[in-house]
């Protein structure tokens, strides 16, 4: 499960970077963000390692 949020944490985070530098939508890039730094979050408080 914490691995699923990382991988999910990597892939919104990428996506935020290049939608950032190529199309540059507004707001969905910082909500796409602010759901990255959420799952990393969740990732750290949990704690736990696979």
């Amino acid at each position: 499960m914490n691995s699923l949020l990382y991988l999910i944490a990597v892939i919104l985070i990428i996506g935020w970077i290049f939608g950032f530098f190529v199309y540059s939508v507004g707001g969905l890039i910082h909500i796409l963000l602010v759901l990255a730094v959420v799952a990393i979050l969740l990732r750290l408080i949990s704690g736990r390692t696979v």
